[in-house]
């Protein structure tokens, strides 16, 4: 094998390793209470707010379509969760990072379309993304329960949340695998609650 294949190779198979590794230290109370949480705002007709940057919006974004769609058998009849990503609106996000600043673009969100009993996530690899904090404290403020999602140390986010996922890792390729696969957990396992 050539030198440079053979990086690649290792490259990976320790990608797979550390990730492993990190996925081995999953909290199960944790996404299990997260499921529970949510399984009470689909039965009361709750709303979920989910929000992060860069890869930490791909897992809001996708966390919003599997919540919306993946949970339930049947489309046509079941009721579903109302679920909204925060970071998938362009106009809305451009306005509001250039007219009141970036820090606050999943704030406002949240003031214009939550209410006291709403579920707020911030998914954060360090846990100290500024405009997922402000979100999270007027979440706090405003009677929302907050959730964070974070690797690395857990920053700033991980000790202000009614409920932390944390992972360990000071990498945020690992973090980022390590989230993604808590939200494939929790959709299987609300699925499963809502079904029966």
């Amino acid at each position: 094998m050539h030198e440079t294949a053979r990086a690649v190779r290792e490259g990976m198979e320790e990608h797979v390793r550390r990730t492993q590794e990190v996925l081995r230290k999953t909290d199960y109370g944790a996404v299990e209470k997260l499921i529970e949480r949510l399984h009470s705002a689909y039965r009361e007709g709750r709303r979920v707010f989910l929000f992060g940057n860069g890869g930490s919006a791909a897992c809001a974004s996708h966390f919003a379509e599997d919540l919306a769609k993946g949970i339930v058998k049947d489309l046509a009849s079941q009721r579903r969760l109302r679920v909204l990503s925060l970071t998938d609106s362009a106009p809305f996000i451009t306005a509001l990072g250039n007219d009141c600043g970036y820090d606050t673009v999943f704030k406002e969100q949240l003031a214009t379309n939550a209410e006291p009993g709403d579920i707020a996530v911030g998914i954060s690899g360090s846990g100290n993304s500024p405009n997922v904090l402000n979100a999270i404290i007027w979440g706090r403020e405003n009677g929302l329960y907050t959730v964070g999602i974070t690797g690395f140390d857990g920053g700033k986010l991980r000790s202000m949340v009614d409920l932390s996922i944390h992972y360990p890792v000071m990498d945020m390729e690992i973090s980022e695998n390590a989230h993604l696969v808590t939200l494939h957990l929790v959709i299987g396992g609300l699925r499963r609650m809502i079904n029966g």
